[in-house]
């Protein structure tokens, strides 16, 4: 059998090794350390954000910014729909009320519809959490100036877009809060991990003590509040300083095995890839389409069969069981877009070879 391809393995720089054993040397493998600082420093110098917190999670940094921007009991937060749970989860660690707005022709939220909510709910939403899916830009410029003309709080949830950019400024850094993910299967990993960043110092300064169990500066271990043990390791931080030293790299690599699949695939009328909108330019995290007439189930129990990992598209927040008491506002588009799509192995050590025996057996196997 051939060998297996994996959809988005983790793919080492060569220098974390090296990393790791400095970190050990010096018995310092605890949360916070030497490479957690140089860690968030090149968080700054490449996201250009003035001020970032390194977390044990992206969900634990999207949790803090929640908490820091005054979320509580039955406050309203609007997200997207069309997303990964880790996005809107932190909603309920609040005892807040998530409201899911559906997607656009970009796949990603919809501001038509997000206006459409912001009229119509009850009572004025607290916070938008806008996923940038798939590494791909929403329409940050005129979702920015809905939440600001509305007086709401803007958290990016930029945990798949690491690298993607709208008008040469990087993702995360046009709202309130903008969150990072270093999972597994992410364009850069530190085997788990995440990064909160924002222009307010102050706000940052308050994540990192709630992020820290709340102690309070006294020799003794002293709490006025409730934190949580949301930092991130020095010994992950080490993987994450190696990983940065490639990103840019890792990125092109991801934009040129997009590139493989379009030349390989573009004959077929069918097929559509999401798109990358005007004036953005995308990580390419994961090489996603949609088919107008065969079953994506059957394209990945297919590949599945020639040991080719894929995946079905995120189903729809909106649609998922933990959260059928929720509102939403929607027309259906995350729906067809699940209905209809899958993400392809995108790897960025895969080879040309290797995109080609993928596209050889959609193209065989089609309706």
């Amino acid at each position: 059998m051939n060998s297996r391809i994996f959809l988005s393995p983790p793919h080492m720089s060569g220098n974390e090794q090296t990393y790791i054993d400095e970190v050990f040397k010096s018995n310092y493998i605890a949360p916070l350390g030497a490479y957690v600082n140089k860690f968030e420093d090149y968080i700054k110098e490449y996201t250009t954000a003035p001020y970032v917190l390194a977390t044990s999670s992206a969900t634990a940094a999207l949790h803090l910014a929640l908490r820091i921007l005054g979320v509580g009991k039955d406050d309203f937060v609007l997200a997207s729909s069309f997303t990964f749970i880790g996005s809107v989860a932190p909603i309920f660690y609040q005892d807040a009320k998530p409201v899911f707005i559906d997607s656009d022709e970009s796949w990603n939220l919809s501001p038509f519809l997000l206006k459409k909510a912001i009229k119509e709910l009850p009572k004025k939403p607290k916070v938008l959490i806008l996923t940038h899916l798939y590494g791909q830009m929403a329409q940050i410029d005129e979702i920015v100036s809905i939440c600001q003309d509305n007086d709401i709080y803007l958290i990016e949830d930029a945990a798949e877009s690491l690298g993607a950019n709208y008008n040469g400024k990087q993702s995360g850094t046009f709202g309130d809060f903008g969150v990072f993910s270093f999972n597994g299967n992410k364009i850069l990993t530190t085997s788990g991990g995440g990064i909160l960043v924002s222009e307010n110092e102050k706000w940052i300064k308050k994540a990192e003590f709630l992020a820290t169990q709340a102690r309070e500066n006294e020799l003794f271990y002293q709490h006025k509040e409730i934190g949580y043990n949301y930092r991130m390791s020095n010994v992950l931080a080490a993987i994450g300083v190696a990983q940065m030293e490639v990103l840019r790299d890792r990125v092109n690599k991801k934009r040129e095995i997009f590139s493989w699949y379009k030349e390989n695939l573009k004959q077929i009328d069918e097929i559509s890839f999401m798109p990358e909108i005007e004036k953005s330019f995308g990580n390419r995290w994961l090489t996603t389409l949609t088919f107008s007439k065969t079953d994506p189930y059957k394209i990945i129990q297919i590949l599945e069969k020639h040991n080719i990992e894929s995946r079905p598209l995120w189903k729809p927040m909106h649609l998922q069981p933990a959260f059928k008491d929720s509102l939403f506002f929607v027309d259906n588009k995350s729906e067809k877009l699940f209905s209809s799509g899958i993400c392809l192995p995108s790897g960025t050590a895969l080879s040309k070879n290797d995109v080609q025996r993928v596209c050889s057996l959609i193209s065989k196997n089609l309706q």
